[in-house]
């Protein structure tokens, strides 16, 4: 009885969540962000709900749509996703690609001429995500081609052969660059877990419809990356900036980073159906949950970052930390049978739904405080706001729970 109460749970989760994608985030996306005058889509819906016409517009965000438009068709095969999807190609294709250099620009202005020409590697990294998840849904060869040049130009320009890993940014001709930060948010590192955590991932999908030697030799060594340079045997997170020869000060805990690592990097093993190399990532990324855990607060949600060295914790509840707490925990109990982790998902989709979800709107706010008061200053969508880790825990809960329902049958 109570494992059938268990799986309803799931079942129930996934039709929570299925309701949420169809009747709230990808409407909005829809019909809100669609950008009639200029092509493609929006840059920006402020925080009150405000459209802002002349907004930039980011590579990281149009990859995004175009991933979660084409990853949405692939699951639940509605023609209006598919258009969506295909307009996001197209405009991605077209004023996004660097035809002469290669790569992707990072930024245009609203009318989609280049504003911000360099390569930043987490930028081609979704874009190879988006275009090898188009490729995926539809079996589009266009898509897949410009996929798998992206890739090469990654490998070319990007990988440093001599101490491993991705640099984070180069200029727009491939040069090296003085700024390499992804916002000013972050450090001035010449590599970092989140660019290589981005570039895991978009090479697992890809390598789902290109099945090559190369490719999955690339997808592990960039897991044996993160087992043997990002994380820390210390503490069990994941460190986060560092230079060229991994040297940093280690004094960051990202509990949604280490989350995410958990299932993306569980991912990446179990596609590449290596069994000595699942058996090692599996037992890494029970120690990287128990570390990220540790984020969790007492009212279902996860807390955003620690620093070591000054004691201080920011408090707030991102919408992105909350969506891996819910995919991250799903893996856990999908592949370990934790049905603690189960409760810990399942608690967090709760708190999101009640102080996250935006009923009046649409979409969803950047995030609240400790109080459950919505974060109103940040976009609702734009540059880093984008329709990637909320479509992505709906459409991972809804087919790992028919996973689990085949599984049972």
């Amino acid at each position: 009885m109570q494992n059938l109460s268990i799986f309803h749970a799931v079942d129930n989760l996934s039709e929570e969540l299925r309701r949420e994608l169809e009747q709230n985030i990808l409407p909005f996306w829809l019909h809100r962000m669609t950008d009639r005058r200029y092509g493609g889509f929006l840059g920006r819906i402020d925080g009150d709900g405000n459209p802002v016409p002349d907004a930039e517009k980011g590579a990281v965000l149009n990859a995004r749509i175009l991933w979660a438009f084409a990853a949405a068709y692939r699951v639940l095969h509605r023609p209006e996703y598919l258009e969506a999807a295909t307009r996001a190609r197209d405009y991605f294709i077209d004023r996004f690609i660097d035809a002469e250099q290669g790569g992707v620009f990072w930024s245009l202005d609203a009318q989609g001429h280049v504003l911000d020409g360099r390569k930043q590697t987490y930028a081609i990294g979704f874009a190879v995500y988006g275009l090898s998840e188009y490729a995926r849904a539809t079996g589009d060869s266009k898509a897949l081609d410009y996929a798998k040049k992206l890739y090469g130009d990654i490998e070319r320009h990007a990988f440093d052969s001599r101490h491993d890993g991705y640099v984070e940014a180069l200029t727009r001709d491939w040069q090296p660059i003085a700024d390499m930060r992804l916002s000013d948010k972050d450090e001035n590192g010449s590599r970092t877990m989140n660019t290589h955590l981005h570039i895991l991932e978009p090479y697992t999908n890809l390598y789902r419809v290109w099945r090559t030697p190369q490719l999955a030799e690339r997808i592990a060594n960039l897991i044996d990356i993160f087992l043997t340079r990002l994380l820390n045997p210390e503490t069990g997170h994941l460190d986060l900036f560092f230079n060229d020869s991994w040297q940093g000060r280690r004094n960051i805990q990202s509990f949604g980073h280490d989350i995410e690592a958990v299932w993306l990097l569980h991912e990446a093993a179990l596609e590449l159906r290596d069994p000595a190399l699942l058996e090692r990532v599996e037992t890494a990324i029970k120690a990287i949950a128990r570390a990220a855990d540790e984020g969790l607060q007492p009212d279902g949600s996860m807390v955003y970052e620690r620093w070591t060295d000054t004691g201080r914790t920011d408090t707030q509840r991102q919408w992105w930390v909350l969506c891996e707490c819910v995919i991250g925990h799903i893996d856990l109990y999908q592949h370990f049978g934790d049905t603690e982790a189960l409760g810990i998902a399942r608690r967090c989709w709760q708190y999101t739904a009640a102080h996250i979800v935006d009923r009046e709107q649409g979409e969803w706010f950047w995030g609240c405080d400790e109080n459950g008061r919505p974060n109103l200053a940040d976009d609702k969508a734009g540059f880093w706001k984008c329709p990637y880790h909320n479509t992505r825990m709906c459409l991972e809960v809804m087919e790992r729970s028919l996973s689990l329902k085949n599984r049972r049958s």
